[in-house]
């Protein structure tokens, strides 16, 4: 615990005054007598020195204490007070101060409380105003929000810096499938509001791309564009189309003045792995080809010969023979490619199966009156498929089964099967020759009035699916059953990646156009113009050179000041050592929980790149950096930005606080504490309390990230090591 100097020397400071008072006052007294009394009165007083030793200290203890008392009540209470007014003063705490000290104090507690109360007053009155005045812009905001949620297409906005300052949930999901990590940093690491694109896009290709808009805006160009082809790390081929963000500001002669680009990107690695397979077949059948044309021509030559001899003219037509079947299949090998080909080329979409199977529900019962059920629908299965056609035929089997058959309820089952999904119309009732199913397959889909010049047959064939009818006696059922195609593994959006909660994620961030990364040092940069990592760990004990380890990394970005909660990273690390029993009850952490989970040397990595071009911030960072410096070596990774430490910071703006504990600082501040010593929520309680420590530092004079650590290095917790 930080040992307050003033409190000490004012407990020492009465017992050491009344020491020299009494030691100047005997040499006053000595002075005034006679040798002969001298000698008396020290003969006098020698003996009971103890005893005027002992009145010494109990008076000094008195007045130590009531001096102590004294300090705290008119010194030590006036500045926790003046602290506490200060995080108050700049909306940093909400709550009221607490009386303190004596009834002065008190009273001017009670004064500041009430002024308090009046400018929380007037500020809700402005923020009233305010949110009526901008109800209409934020609307348009919602409105965009929203858009960019729901487009099926994976777009990025950036600004000139290659700083991403809007991004979809499809981009979201494609970065994810960029990633070298997916399964620990879920993406993260490539997209979040502020990242940088030039993580995923050579610098040089996107800074080409932009001259190129740039000159076709000057040559007046309406809504010039740019495309290009790269290919990311993990190998995967991205077809990119850049579009510019005219600068608002700019003057109407200055049409080339942009603020940023939006680049719209598509995975185009399974095409382009199609039409590499294609041309190997042609090039197979060319080549093929050639070879059998000339062993044909050479056989006939010889088969022409008046005198060829019988077991040579047959041994020529088994060449002929020989050569036309591969002929044959070679071509029908390119003829069944081509037709999967153009199969493929209608507008088929990748749709979560389940939502297939709702929407055919809703459709059959609404339309045909009858009783509806999904029973056996797999949630994971995500289909390639031409959701209206697919419907129209779902829709026009049960119109037969309600209108030939009299059937009263129809359920749809969805279920995996290797490569491809089974889509099975069921229902019970009368059974049906292949005749009937042949005739329904074949001629146009009817549903009521509506009639489609597609028969089901031809939607089969659109999906390059199969279809046909089965009977189970056992349970009394038949069906139609689809076999139809999954999307393919870099198609497929996983369900758990597409948030649903009641508030939309902020995916955006627009003041970040104002952004420029690269003109000033991180050290001179200010504080608030800085994106940070804020990061935890869990650990299995508290001494990381003897040999404990990290059971769990959480971490959450800030960015333009704002607490990005939808852009964490949270992972389980396998220790690879026994985890104390007497730590499970603090972390929670149980080494069932951590079975199976990577070990640290893959997981650093991951949030290595999720921290990348930030600046780290954790509380007690010395503890967690000693954890982090002990595996570079061994994952050949280092965490060289800057730190900074929210213990530190506030012993800067609140030195005569008795605690700098996180949870004491968070209650000081008005903070909830949820997820205490889980390593995600201690970070985000830790990021929550950094953002109330930025304005206070700016009030002690403390802008830039040098000031800041600068004023850290200067307290007295800054002198603990691990």
């Amino acid at each position: 615990m930080k040992v307050d100097k003033l409190e000490v020397a004012a407990t020492l400071a009465p017992g050491l005054a009344l020491g020299l008072v009494l030691l100047a006052a005997g040499g006053v007294l000595a002075g005034t007598l006679e040798p002969p009394e001298r000698a008396a009165l020290g003969a006098m007083v020698e003996p009971r020195g103890a005893l005027l030793v002992l009145v010494w200290l109990a008076a000094s203890a008195a007045a130590g204490a009531l001096a102590r008392r004294a300090y705290g009540l008119w010194v030590a209470a006036p500045a926790r007070m003046a602290e506490a007014a200060q995080a108050v003063a700049a909306g940093a705490a909400a709550h009221a101060l607490a009386p303190a000290g004596g009834a002065g104090l008190q009273a001017l507690a009670g004064v500041v409380n009430d002024l308090v109360r009046q400018r929380e007053g007037y500020r809700a009155d402005i923020d009233a105003k305010v949110r009526e005045a901008a109800r209409g812009i934020e609307q348009e905001r919602s409105r965009l929000a929203a858009l960019m949620s729901e487009l099926t297409q994976s777009v990025v906005v950036c600004n000139l810096d290659g700083r991403i300052l809007l991004y979809n949930n499809r981009a979201r999901v494609q970065f994810r499938a960029l990633s070298n990590a997916p399964a620990l940093a879920d993406g993260a690491e490539l997209i979040g509001l502020g990242r940088s694109v030039y993580t995923v896009f050579d610098r040089k290709l996107v800074a080409h791309a932009l001259e190129s808009i740039q000159q076709r805006l000057l040559r007046g160009a309406a809504q010039p564009s740019a495309q290009f082809v790269t290919a990311s790390r993990a190998g995967q081929l991205l077809r990119v189309q850049m579009a510019p963000v005219r600068d608002p500001s700019a003057a109407t002669d200055e049409p080339a003045r942009l603020s940023g680009f939006v680049l719209m990107l598509e995975n185009i690695t399974r095409d382009f792995e199609d039409d590499s397979a294609q041309d190997r077949l042609l090039l197979g059948l060319t080549e093929g080809s050639r070879s059998s044309l000339g062993n044909l021509q050479a056989a006939v030559d010889m088969l022409e010969l008046p005198d060829l001899e019988p077991p040579m003219r047959e041994r020529f037509l088994g060449v002929v023979r020989d050569e036309v079947r591969a002929m044959t299949t070679r071509i029908q090998d390119l003829a069944t490619s081509t037709s999967q080909g153009l199969k493929t080329r209608w507008p088929l979409e990748e749709m979560l199966g389940a939502d297939l199977v709702q929407a055919a529900l809703r459709r059959i019962e609404t339309q045909l009156g009858v009783r509806t059920a999904a029973v056996d629908v797999d949630p994971s299965v995500w289909l390639k498929v031409d959701s209206f056609a697919l419907l129209q035929a779902l829709g026009s089997l049960a119109a037969r089964l309600v209108e030939e058959f009299e059937i009263k309820m129809v359920q749809m089952r969805l279920r995996r099967d290797g490569e491809r999904a089974h889509l099975d119309l069921i229902w019970t009732g009368h059974n049906m020759s292949t005749e009937t199913v042949m005739s329904w397959e074949s001629s146009p889909m009817t549903v009521g009035p509506e009639i489609s010049p597609l028969s089901v047959r031809d939607v089969v064939e659109r999906h390059g699916a199969e279809f046909w009818f089965q009977r189970e006696r056992v349970r009394h059922e038949a069906y139609f059953r689809f076999l139809l195609p999954l999307a393919t593994p870099q198609e497929q959006f996983d369900s758990t990646l597409l948030l649903k909660s009641d508030s939309r994620p902020e995916y955006y961030d627009f003041d970040l156009f104002r952004a420029n990364e690269q003109t000033r040092e991180l050290d001179d940069r200010r504080l608030v113009e800085l994106a940070y990592t804020v990061f935890d760990t869990e650990t299995t004990g508290l001494d990381p050179s003897s040999g404990d380890e990290i059971l769990q990394i959480g971490a959450a970005r800030i960015v333009n000041g704002k607490l990005l909660r939808q852009e964490s990273f949270e992972q389980l690390v396998d220790p690879c050592r026994d985890i104390p029993a007497a730590g499970i009850p603090i972390h929670g952490i149980t080494p069932d929980m951590v079975a199976g989970k990577p070990p640290i040397g893959q997981v650093l990595p991951a949030f290595h790149a999720f921290a990348s071009d930030t600046v780290l911030v954790a509380h007690n960072a010395a503890f967690d950096m000693r954890f982090l410096q002990l595996k570079e070596e061994a994952t050949g990774l280092r965490f060289d930005q800057p730190v900074l430490d929210t213990l530190l910071l506030s012993a800067v703006v609140h030195p005569h606080q008795e605690s700098h504990q996180l949870e004491t600082i968070a209650e000081r501040f008005g903070i909830t504490v949820i997820g205490r010593h889980t390593a995600l929520g201690d970070a985000i309680v830790t990021a929550e309390v950094f953002l109330k420590l930025v304005p206070l530092l700016a009030d002690k004079g403390i802008h830039t990230l040098g000031q800041a650590r600068e004023a850290a290095q200067q307290t007295f917790y800054a002198r603990l090591k691990y």
